[in-house]
């Protein structure tokens, strides 16, 4: 099975103590978001997690623990943009998660680790310029580290409207003008533009528009065929396999005021003062009440084939 982490908090950045220790316990315990006391215990045991996967803006409190994770495969996105503190508070600076991500890439191999530039936002100050010159320095750094990029363009969801009300959305014009100069860059350094979301309006100018977490991106990651079950797709215009997700909502401290993952910042506030390392809960603790069971979970790897 597939084991996801990035999809509703940033594990690695805030979360990698505990999450070292859920992987020596070899277990963790997961709450419904829709259904706070129906709990989901997962192991976290290689033989039936054939890989786990990550995104994050910021790798580097992972990094003495990789070890942990050499049984398993993975396969790791890192957010990296050019904004500011303003938008995104608690987020460190570009050139340092550069560096992680490259080291990263040393250790999982350029096949197992994407870069994300997004969501892209565009106004007075972050215009398509702004953005190609950011985007082309960003690219030559991390030219050789990855073979992929993602791009979307910002997503007005209700919580990003409510927490980033000057957000705007992108006209059609401004994202082909962009999409066209960000494809070609990332073709000169070795990378391939996968948008996420948006459907194949940037298609003709040679980016895969496939969807950003599919099947084909995580068999490229194990070097292996996975024979994944039949799932409904979330998006209709991608592929993407978004299988369980052991994260909380409300509980990233980045505070980018544009995310979807988190509602206000006092909610994130709580939430950080419940968390434990100890716990098998990534937010506090078992609760009178709870309903717990068992995920099944089997190995999907087709072992007759390997991909390279």
């Amino acid at each position: 099975m597939i084991l996801n982490t990035g999809m509703r908090t940033d594990i690695p950045a805030f979360y990698a103590p505990w999450f070292v220790n859920r992987l020596r316990a070899g277990e963790v315990c997961v709450r419904n978001p829709y259904d706070a006391q129906h709990v989901t215990r997962y192991l976290l045991d290689p033989r039936v997690v054939d890989l786990i996967a990550f995104c994050t803006k910021n790798p580097a409190p992972m990094l003495p623990h990789m070890g942990l994770l050499a049984p398993y495969g993975q396969f790791w996105y890192v957010t990296i943009t050019p904004y500011g503190g303003d938008i995104e508070p608690n987020v460190p600076p570009w050139e340092e998660v550069v560096q992680s991500f490259r080291q990263l890439s040393k250790i999982i191999g350029v096949h197992a680790i994407g870069w994300r530039y997004d969501p892209i936002i565009i106004d007075e100050r972050h215009t398509v310029d702004w953005h190609r010159q950011q985007f082309a320095v960003m690219a030559e750094m991390l030219a050789g580290a990855t073979e992929m990029v993602v791009i979307s363009f910002l997503m007005r969801y209700a919580k990003t409207r409510r927490n980033f009300p000057e957000g705007r959305d992108v006209t059609r014009t401004e994202r082909l003008e962009l999409g066209a100069y960000i494809i070609d860059t990332a073709k000169n350094c070795g990378m391939i533009v996968y948008p996420c979301g948006g459907g194949d309006e940037l298609a003709a100018f040679g980016a895969d528009t496939g969807g950003c977490m599919t099947p084909h991106i995580y068999e490229r990651a194990l070097g292996r065929r996975i024979r994944f079950p039949k799932y409904q797709r979330q998006r209709k215009e991608c592929d993407c396999y978004l299988g369980a997700d052991i994260g909380t909502y409300d509980s990233c401290p980045h505070l980018c005021r544009y995310c979807y993952a988190n509602t206000h910042v006092a909610r994130v506030v709580k939430n950080r003062r419940r968390h434990d390392p100890a716990s098998p809960f990534l937010i506090g603790y078992a609760e009178a009440g709870d309903r717990v069971h068992n995920a099944v979970q089997e190995s999907w790897l087709d072992v007759q084939e390997r991909l390279f």
